[in-house]
């Protein structure tokens, strides 16, 4: 029986965490004894998690890193809240001197250089350690294991990060996991000298609970609007890209496709310039946030066309999700979409604009052919993956 653990942040709503619960859900507990280390227990997820694993208690130190600056002097944590100061001043005025617009990666990083030395050290020793959420100090500083693995789940080559400042951290890893082929690639484009560690396994899917959760039965009015109906499950944040889908979807009106309703699913930072998006292009009866949602499925089930306006991305859940329940997919052509999508099998893959993403749902509005080609594909492939596992395994037997 080997000794394992997986650490992450919490369990909010999200990409991540929905493949960490599928990851926890299909492991080999036969093999493996796994704790499992949230630095918050929160989030509408937290109830997903299986009861196989042990769940290791909260340590404030590291809930710190979900809450606040006040919330972290009032848990009496005043190193770690001046830590928490400095990280926001000195991310602010790199920013500036190197002209990065975002610099919520450099804080990040930051933020956990300078409150390394003040944070506990886990006592117990395991088999294998597994990141899976980066910035990933905590397990390469503070836990001692025979292995560790780190995971990416972003494209690497679109954020700003301290490189020199990473790849200490990349170092102390036996192993990095990718999302996918590309994924990989972006990464070792701006890691190059990691090459030797870095393997690919994809996030693990369930065909069968997916299709179980999206016959719960939802109060919206979506399952009863005749629209033509756009559907996306996407954190409200720049890399996904809802502040585009505002914007084409006002092209689409203005063509005279009036009919066409998009529906968002989730929660973030950016609601409030997205809702002043939709106020200022009159979209407020055909562009609805749906607000976060424990279960997205049965409003993926009713959508004529899923679509991703990302940015960028590792390799999106959400987008397999939907193929599963066999919904005809168009992305935006950000670095990794090919790993998502075979276009024109199961999917599209449009201009990564916003006239590339109105154009790509008007031309499945009027092709019904196509996009009965599309539902059929999807339905008719194999997106079930536990498998994948396997490799990581392989890392550690």
């Amino acid at each position: 029986m080997r000794k394992v653990l997986i650490s992450s942040f919490d369990m909010e709503v999200g990409g991540v965490e929905r493949s960490l619960v599928s990851l926890l859900s299909n492991f080999d507990y036969f093999d493996n004894e796994v704790d499992l280390m949230l630095y918050r227990h929160t989030g509408d997820f937290m109830n997903l998690l299986s009861d196989k694993h042990k769940l290791l208690p909260e340590v404030k130190e590291y809930a710190m890193y979900r809450k606040s600056i006040k919330e972290t002097f009032d848990d009496k944590l005043y190193v770690l809240a001046i830590t928490r100061i400095l990280a926001n001043v000195n991310s602010k005025i790199l920013g500036k001197i190197k002209n990065i617009e975002e610099v919520g990666y450099i804080q990040m990083q930051l933020m956990w250089k300078y409150a390394l030395p003040f944070l506990p050290i886990l006592d117990k020793e395991y088999d294998v350690a597994i990141s899976y959420l980066w910035p990933h100090y905590f397990i390469s500083e503070k836990v001692k294991a025979k292995r560790k693995i780190a995971w990416i789940h972003t494209d690497y080559s679109t954020i700003e990060t301290d490189i020199d400042m990473d790849l200490k951290m990349w170092n102390k890893f036996d192993y990095i996991m990718a999302v996918s082929e590309e994924c990989k690639n972006a990464f070792l484009k701006k890691y190059p000298s990691l090459k030797g560690k870095v393997r690919v396994m994809e996030n693990i899917t369930s065909p069968e609970f997916i299709r179980k959760m999206a016959e719960e039965d939802i109060e919206e009015n979506i399952k009863e609007d005749d629209s033509f109906k756009l559907v996306s499950v996407a954190r409200l944040s720049h890399a996904k890209g809802i502040d585009t889908a505002v914007r084409a979807l006002k092209i689409l009106h203005n063509r005279g496709l009036t009919n066409i309703k998009w529906y968002v699913v989730g929660y973030g930072g950016d609601e409030e310039i997205i809702r002043r998006l939709i106020k200022e292009n009159n979209l407020e009866e055909s562009f609805i946030l749906l607000g976060k949602k424990i279960n997205p499925y049965p409003y993926m089930k009713f959508a004529d066309i899923y679509v991703q306006p990302s940015r960028y991305e590792g390799k999106a859940v959400t987008v397999g999700e939907a193929q599963i329940l066999g919904k005809p997919v168009l992305i935006t052509n950000y670095p990794t979409a090919k790993s998502q999508v075979r276009d024109k099998y199961d999917g599209v893959i449009c201009e990564l604009s916003i006239e590339g993403i109105a154009n790509g749902i008007e031309d499945l509005f009027n092709n019904i052919d196509k996009l009965k080609l599309l539902e059929d594909n999807c339905k008719n492939s194999d997106y079930s993956n536990s498998y994948e596992l396997e490799k990581l395994y392989s890392l550690y037997r």
